[in-house]
C-alpha cells in the first residue's frame, strides 16, 4: 500500500474533519488489555501521517522503535504489523488458520468482482474451492511444464530483438514486461494480445491496487474516494478489463479467432464449468476474477523481479561475471540454455534468491485478518484485526542476515533456505494457506530469462549517471527508471 498524506489532506475539507473528530471523541469502546506497543496516533487519521510514500520503509522505522510486533492505526482501523521472523511464523504457521482471512478492501473488491479471485477472497468454502482449482488444474507441476514451448518461444523472440538492436541502446525493462505479458497471455488466453495496450491496462490495475482508499480505513470519509476520482478510475479499469475478458471467454466458447492455442487456462476453467467436476458451480464472473488475478499476480511481479536482478548484477560486476561463467559452462555454445539445464546452475538460483530477499515483489504481503481473539508473542490480538507482514524488513533483519543491505548471492550457496514458505526469514511469496500458489510458474520464467540473457550478451549500462535504483510506490515496488543497456553478443 502506498499513501500520500498530503494528497489526502488536500482532498478533505477541514470542517468535515472537525465534525468527525468530535464524533470520534464522543464515541467509546471497551479497550483491550495487553495490546502490542503502539506509536501515538492522531484522532481520526491514526498513524497515517507517519507512513509517507514508502510504507514498507516507514513501518520498518516504526518497528525499530516499538518492536517487531506493533499495533498502528490506519484511520480508524487497527493494523498489526509483523516485522520479525517469530512474528511472521506465529501468524502464518502457528496460528495460520486464525489469520487466513482477508479484510474487505474497497479497491480489490471493485476490480476482482467483489473479491472473487484467489488472492483477496475472504477465507471460507469459496476460497478453498478456487484455490484448489488453481493448484490442481492451473498451476500444477505438470501444467507448468506443458507450457514450456511458450516460454522457449518468447525467450527466443526476446533474444532476437536484442540482437537486431545491433548493440544500440536497449530498454531491457520494456522487453521484460513484454515477454512476461506474452507468456501469460498465451498460457491463460491462448494467444498474444496488443502488447502496449494490454501492458498499460495491467499497469493501471497494479497501480490502483497500491492506492490508498480512504473509505476502507475511515468509513465516515468514504466520499473522499468519490471526490478524488479514485472510485471512477477503479471502475473504469474494472469495466475495461471486464469487457476484454468477456470477449476472450466468448471467443473460447465459440472457438473463434486466428492463432488461438489449445488448452489454455480459460479452456480449462470452461471445461471445469461445463463438467462441474469439482461439484462447485463456477460462474463466468468467477472465471474472470481468477484469470485477472493470475495476470496481476504473475506478470508485473515476474518482470519486476527480473528487473531488480539485472540491476543488481549490473551494479556488482563480479557477481555478473560469476553468473555469466556458469551460464557459458552450462550452455556450451548451444543456441539457448534449456529449462532442463537450469537445475545445474546453483549460482543462478542464488542470484534470484538474493534479489527476492532485497526486493520482494510485494514488500508488504497482502493483508491478513484475524477471525478470533488470539494471543500472539504474549500480546492479546482481538478478532477482526488487520495484519500486515513486512517481508521487505524481515529480509533485511540484521539479526538474521549478515550485512543485510549488501547484495551477496553467495549467502544462498549450500544454504537450505528457500522461498517456498518454510523459512520465515525469507518469505517473498508469503507462507501458509494464503501463500502464493504460482511460485513455480514465476520462478521458471525468472530462471530461464536471466540465464539466457547473461549467456547470450554482455550487458552494460548506458550513460554516465550510473543505474538509478529508486523505487516506485504501490502494492508492487519496481524500479522507477527503466534499465537501458547496450548488449554485446558473447560469441
Amino acid at each position: 500500500m502506498s499513501f500520500n498524506f498530503q494528497v489526502f489532506i488536500y482532498s478533505s475539507l477541514p470542517f468535515i474533519l472537525a465534525l468527525v473528530l468530535l464524533k470520534s471523541y464522543l464515541s467509546s469502546s471497551k479497550p483491550y488489555k495487553n495490546l502490542p506497543p503502539s506509536p501515538r496516533k492522531l484522532p481520526l487519521i491514526g498513524n497515517l501521517h507517519q507512513l509517507g510514500s514508502s510504507t514498507h520503509r516507514a513501518l520498518q522505522t516504526i518497528a525499530q522503535t516499538y518492536g517487531p510486533l506493533t499495533l498502528i492505526h490506519l484511520g480508524t482501523v487497527p493494523v498489526l504489523v509483523a516485522t520479525s521472523v517469530d512474528a511472521a511464523q506465529e501468524i502464518m504457521k502457528t496460528h495460520d488458520l486464525i489469520f487466513s482471512n482477508r479484510p474487505n478492501l474497497n479497491i480489490p473488491s471493485r476490480i476482482f468482482y467483489a473479491s472473487k479471485d484467489i488472492a483477496f477472497a475472504q477465507y471460507g468454502e469459496y476460497w478453498r474451492q478456487v484455490r484448489s482449482i488453481a493448484v490442481v488444474h492451473l498451476l500444477s507441476n505438470k501444467r507448468v511444464q506443458s507450457y514450456r514451448h511458450v516460454r522457449d518461444d518468447e525467450m527466443a523472440l526476446m533474444i532476437e530483438k536484442i540482437q537486431k538492436a545491433n548493440q544500440s541502446v536497449v530498454n531491457l525493462s520494456e522487453l521484460l514486461i513484454l515477454l512476461t505479458n506474452n507468456v501469460f497471455c498465451r498460457v491463460a488466453l491462448g494467444k498474444r494480445h496488443d502488447g502496449m495496450k494490454f501492458n498499460n491496462l495491467l499497469a493501471k490495475t497494479v497501480e490502483l491496487l497500491g492506492c490508498f482508499s480512504v473509505g476502507s480505513y475511515i468509513p465516515s470519509l468514504k466520499w473522499v474516494d468519490r471526490l478524488s476520482g479514485l472510485e471512477r478510475k477503479v471502475d473504469e479499469v474494472a469495466k475495461e478489463f471486464d469487457e476484454f475478458l468477456e470477449g476472450v471467454i466468448n471467443e473460447h466458447v465459440n472457438k473463434k479467432g486466428v492463432g488461438v492455442e489449445c488448452e489454455d487456462l480459460v479452456d480449462i476453467l470452461l471445461e471445469i464449468q461445463r463438467d462441474n467436476r469439482t461439484g462447485f458451480s463456477l460462474e463466468k464472473y468467477m472465471i474472470k476474477a481468477i484469470i485477472l488475478d493470475l495476470f496481476t499476480a504473475g506478470t508485473h511481479t515476474t518482470s519486476t523481479s527480473l528487473d531488480w536482478a539485472i540491476a543488481e548484477l549490473l551494479r556488482h560486476p563480479q557477481a555478473m561475471k560469476e553468473l555469466q561463467q556458469e551460464a557459458l559452462k552450462t550452455g556450451q555454445g548451444r543456441s539457448m540454455i534449456t529449462e532442463d539445464e537450469l537445475e545445474t546452475m546453483p549460482y543462478l538460483k542464488a542470484v534470484l534468491k538474493e534479489t527476492l530477499r532485497l526486493h520482494p515483489p510485494l514488500p508488504l504481503l497482502i493483508p491478513h485478518e484475524s477471525t478470533q481473539d488470539v494471543k500472539l508473542l504474549g500480546y492479546n490480538i482481538p478478532s477482526g484485526t488487520q495484519v500486515t507482514v513486512n517481508a521487505w524488513a524481515i529480509g533485511r533483519d540484521p539479526s538474521k542476515w549478515e550485512a543485510p543491505e549488501e547484495f551477496r548471492p553467495e549467502r544462498f550457496l549450500n544454504n537450505p533456505i528457500d522461498y517456498k514458505g518454510l523459512h520465515f526469514e525469507f518469505i517473498p511469496f508469503g507462507a501458509g494457506r494464503r501463500g502464493c500458489p504460482g511460485i513455480q510458474f514465476a520462478m521458471i520464467i525468472n530462471e530461464l530469462v536471466l540465464a539466457n540473457l547473461v549467456y547470450k550478451f554482455d550487458l552494460a549500462t548506458v550513460g554516465e549517471d550510473g543505474l538509478d535504483m529508486s523505487e516506485t510506490n504501490g502494492i508492487a515496488v519496481h524500479k522507477k527508471c527503466p534499465i537501458l543497456v547496450s548488449a554485446t553478443p558473447c560469441y
